[in-house]
């Protein structure tokens, strides 16, 4: 590398960042557009968010696998370039149709920086040093949707809810011309694979042969639909339920700050307590403390302040999992992945993010304006993720002792 590990840190954090700044700076936005834009149906306002994270999900398809065959960082630049256009389209939209299509482009887009960043990581470290890594990564990439609605909101203070891809554009440009002059390319031609059907198949036939693999996929989209259904409904309980929408942005700030602390958290204990036994402890305090705001709920106690509080601190543990689970589970799925990096982390965020915006989709739909099927959704995705957990810790890493090695080298 031509930069510190440090530094190196930082910007994948902003590669990673652009899919937060995306979904959380439109937070704010959310009644605005469903006034505007669907003011017959508001629970509609949700495909801006739903739309990108499925855009994202099918481009992820592709940005790995292209990036094996054509380098990480061309890819990385084709990304933002189609990100950035849409953004642009996003601006002028004038219905939500076109909105969500043009959001459904963007995340596509958005899909190149995001997957290749993991791909630059899996080129470089391996193991619990990967999980590591990615988890210092993930305390500064936490920042992002601290500040993002803040952002948002203070944007609209301004201009209407359309300045708000003004900002996405900038940053785009700002961490993709980072990276460009930082950052040597890894995939060095003798390195690169053919990009054609038959090397493609092979890849994934690879990819989804080893067990470990599939099963780690499959409680990662756990972890993502506990994640994307607490942030599709924070908002609309904030302003329905709670009827705090003018101070939501400054709860998620604390919230995604304080959360931020589990990546920390988790970077130390890793290396000691492994991957899996963490993942396994996020899932089951989960369902205990969503099990706990349920019978608070029935009860007819989670009203007032002490409602209002007890809210914010089981939104505090849903972000808290997330830094706990997902980049464990992701460095989990990569380990025997190595040789084919970028179609690895292409397919195993594609799985992860369709699959979990589809079962976090379907809970947003059925919103009543309080947070029932909030909980009743988090509970049961924290439950299969459980118990998709004790199959994930029956498989061993093939090579624990060279990678115990390995880290402490």
């Amino acid at each position: 590398m031509r930069i510190s590990t440090s530094e190196f840190i930082a910007l994948m954090a902003m590669l990673v960042a652009t899919v937060a700044l995306s979904i959380d700076g439109m937070l704010p936005a959310l009644p605005y557009i469903a006034s505007e834009l669907s003011p017959e149906n508001p629970n509609r306002a949700q495909l801006v968010l739903s739309s990108f994270v499925v855009g994202m999900a099918l481009g992820t398809f592709l940005m790995g696998p292209l990036s094996d065959s054509f380098g990480r960082k061309t890819i990385i630049y084709w990304g933002a370039g189609l990100y950035v256009f849409f953004a642009v389209i996003c601006m002028l939209a004038t219905n939500l149709e076109t909105l969500t299509l043009a959001r459904i482009m963007q995340g596509i887009g958005a899909a190149g920086p995001r997957v290749v960043s993991q791909a630059l990581v899996r080129d470089l470290y391996s193991g619990r040093e990967m999980a590591r890594i990615t988890s210092f990564i993930m305390i500064i990439f936490a920042l992002v949707p601290a500040v993002a609605p803040l952002l948002g909101a203070a944007v609209m203070l301004m201009f209407q809810w359309q300045a708000i891809f003004a900002v996405f554009i900038l940053f785009v440009i700002l961490s993709t011309t980072w990276m460009g002059v930082r950052i040597q390319e890894p995939v060095t031609l003798e390195k690169r694979r053919p990009f054609d059907s038959i090397s493609l198949k092979t890849a994934i036939i690879e990819i989804l042969s080893h067990r470990m693999v599939r099963t780690a996929i499959v409680t990662l989209i756990f972890a993502y639909a506990v994640l994307f259904t607490g942030l599709l409904l924070i908002q609309p309980v904030f302003d329905i339920y709670f009827a705090r929408a003018d101070i939501f942005p400054v709860w998620f700030a604390v919230i995604a700050i304080l959360a931020a602390s589990a990546s920390f958290v988790n970077a130390i204990l890793v290396l000691q307590w492994g991957m899996r036994r963490l993942v396994s402890i996020a899932f089951r305090v989960q369902v205990l403390w969503s099990a706990v705001m349920l019978l608070l709920l029935n009860n007819g106690t989670l009203s007032g302040e002490f409602g209002f509080v007890m809210f914010v601190l089981w939104m505090l543990g849903v972000f808290f999992q997330a830094g706990m689970t997902m980049g464990n589970l992701t460095a989990l799925a990569m380990e025997p992945l190595g040789h084919i990096a970028g179609t690895a982390a292409s397919l195993v965020s594609a799985l992860a993010t369709l699959g979990s915006v589809i079962l976090a989709g379907i809970v947003g739909q059925f919103f009543d304006g309080t947070p029932l099927v909030m909980f009743v959704g988090v509970v049961v995705f924290a439950i299969c993720g459980a118990i998709s957990t004790n199959h994930l810790q029956r498989f061993e890493r093939p090579s624990q002792s060279a990678s115990q090695t390995e880290t402490k080298i």
